[in-house]
């Protein structure tokens, strides 16, 4: 059975455990100091209209957790669930609001993971890139939305189904024609043939997989399968096709079988297409 009230290498605290003691266990608790703790590198314009200097854009590239605490503690040592100044966050993304919270949840023993798709709540029209938290309330697993304040136009507490599309449903969802494959980008205004449609979505659906099984990779990694083309091959999207209904009810025993192949298994070197960086550039994971 997969542990998720366990952490793994990415969402381990670190020497800085004890400071999360001060916040939770209840889940809303926890959400609203994750959502306090980043300042998305891209969402709010440039930040370095917001006080920042430009060499902290590098944060978004901090992929694990105890990273992150040791950052936020180095800024401001102040309880987790205080206000900060946006200065006083980390530069990050959506993954990172996630990552916090997962972290924080699964060090009060809540089962919790990461789940990577695609909201519909975003932008109007689009379904854009994004991470949310899954938490396990007894009954079912219930998405979670870290990023956003209450009050945005979704439940952040319970996240409709169809408001968030894991990576399965969506791939499903263009594949069945249901939904059109050209409204799933990361952003609308971002162009790159490979940052949409088709070859997005088989992004999030491997990215899924990968969070799962507990390696909450940050978005523009790649390793094994995952390459950075503008289409995908008769063979990737057919391969895409049976992944995405193996794990459209996920299971410990089919998540696990699923990720134990050369094309989905996370390796120790991977690739990271950092937009801070003008080449990929290979990263060696702990």
């Amino acid at each position: 059975m997969i542990d998720y009230t366990t952490h793994s290498p990415f969402t381990d605290p670190g020497p800085l455990a004890g400071w999360l003691d001060g916040v939770g266990p209840d889940l809303a608790k926890l959400r609203r100091a994750a959502s306090g703790l980043v300042f998305h590198f891209w969402g709010n314009g440039d930040i370095t209209d917001h006080g920042f200097p430009a060499e902290r854009r590098a944060e978004v590239d901090l992929r694990y957790a105890a990273d992150m605490f040791a950052r936020l503690h180095e800024l401001n040592p102040a309880p987790l669930d205080q206000e900060r100044a946006p200065t006083e966050r980390i530069v990050g993304c959506c993954r990172d609001f996630t990552l916090l919270f997962v972290s924080m949840a699964r060090h009060h023993g809540i089962p919790a993971r990461s789940r990577v798709g695609f909201a519909g709540y975003l932008a109007p029209g689009w379904y854009m890139d994004h991470v949310v938290a899954e938490v396990w309330d007894g009954g079912r697993w219930r998405l979670i939305e870290p990023q956003f304040p209450e009050g945005t136009g979704v439940d952040v507490m319970d996240v409709p189904r169809d408001g968030f599309l894991v990576g399965a449903d969506a791939w499903r969802a263009c594949r069945s024609g249901a939904l059109d494959p050209e409204k799933f980008v990361v952003s609308p205004e971002m162009t790159e043939p490979s940052l949409r449609g088709l070859t997005q979505v088989r992004h999030d659906l491997v990215q899924d997989l990968a969070s799962l099984n507990k390696h909450e990779m940050v978005l523009w990694d790649l390793w094994g399968g995952l390459r950075d083309v503008p289409e995908l091959s008769e063979e990737e999207m057919e391969a895409a096709d049976e992944l995405a209904a193996l794990i459209t009810d996920p299971t410990d025993d089919v998540v696990r079988a699923a990720f134990d192949t050369d094309a989905y298994r996370v390796t120790s070197v991977i690739t990271s297409m950092s937009p801070t960086a003008q080449l990929p550039l290979e990263v060696v994971l702990r």
